[in-house]
């Protein structure tokens, strides 16, 4: 009985994790179902929690500012952002630096309109397994990991995109 019960478990496990949709350069050990919840402080100075954008598609993007494939797609996914944000689409860009001083001078030659959160501690990285730069998550409005990009390479902003509506009109 244990036996086919591992079996079982194992099977929708791999079920599961087939329906994520994993693009780029490395994958990591991240579960399908909910996305962990997380505080970490803004830009702006305020604590700002996943769990409260709840009823929203999410894009959390990992990301560092010695990472050039980061700064390259940061302006896409402000585009991405202004375009949808009206139709409840957030994405929550964390900058996994233990210091942010440079992140916070890239955000001056690179401004974005969504808000951008600072894992110094990498908690969050770690407890998203985050193993690549850029690393992005998109949660669907209950709050379900629902794609995992592992890098960037230009017209992965194709595929958010395709992403970011088909989790919009569920």
């Amino acid at each position: 009985m244990n036996t086919m019960l591992k079996t079982i478990r194992k099977a929708v496990r791999t079920a599961i994790m087939g329906s994520l949709l994993v693009a780029g350069t490395a994958y990591a050990d991240i579960d399908a179902g909910p996305a962990p919840d997380f505080t970490l402080k803004s830009q702006t100075g305020e604590n700002l929690r996943l769990s409260e954008f709840r009823g929203e598609v999410v894009m959390i993007n990992f990301w560092a500012s010695w990472c050039a494939p980061c700064r390259q797609e940061m302006p896409l996914l402000d585009e991405l952002y202004q375009q949808y944000q009206p139709l409840g689409f957030t994405i929550l860009g964390v900058n996994v630096e233990e210091d942010s001083t440079k992140a916070r001078q890239m955000l001056k030659k690179l401004p974005v309109n969504f808000p951008v959160l600072f894992d110094n501690k990498s908690n969050v990285s770690k407890l998203y397994n985050v193993v690549a730069m850029p690393s992005t998550v998109l949660v669907d409005r209950d709050g379900n990991i629902r794609y995992l990009h592992q890098g960037y390479k230009p017209g992965y902003e194709e595929s958010y995109q395709q992403q970011v509506r088909e989790l919009i009109r569920e």
